[in-house]
């Protein structure tokens, strides 16, 4: 069974607010990141042109922390983008 984009996104939304509060990451939800909105973009099905916009942004992240050193300066350098990309997921109002 595959996830809808609405999961996708609650998923999504889940794994970015976890690391924003708590500062830490696995290499493995990095590689979550990528795969989820692989997906999304792959599938064609979001029409909310922010978030369109905003995914390869996410992506890159993604692919990032999975080879970085210290993840809690990657999270922390990203805390602005973290912010705008979880706020641009709720306003989907998809999750």
């Amino acid at each position: 069974m595959s996830l809808t984009v609405q999961n996708q996104l609650a998923l999504l939304l889940d794994l970015l607010d976890e690391q924003q509060s708590e500062c830490c990451a696995q290499v493995s939800e990095y590689q979550q990141i990528k795969r989820l909105v692989k997906s999304m973009m792959a599938n064609n099905t979001i029409t909310d042109e922010q978030l369109l916009q905003l995914l390869p942004e996410i992506y890159n992240y993604g692919r990032q922390g999975e080879t970085i050193q210290n993840h809690e300066e990657h999270i922390l350098t990203n805390k602005a983008n973290l912010d705008n990309w979880i706020s641009a997921i709720e306003q989907t109002g998809l999750q």
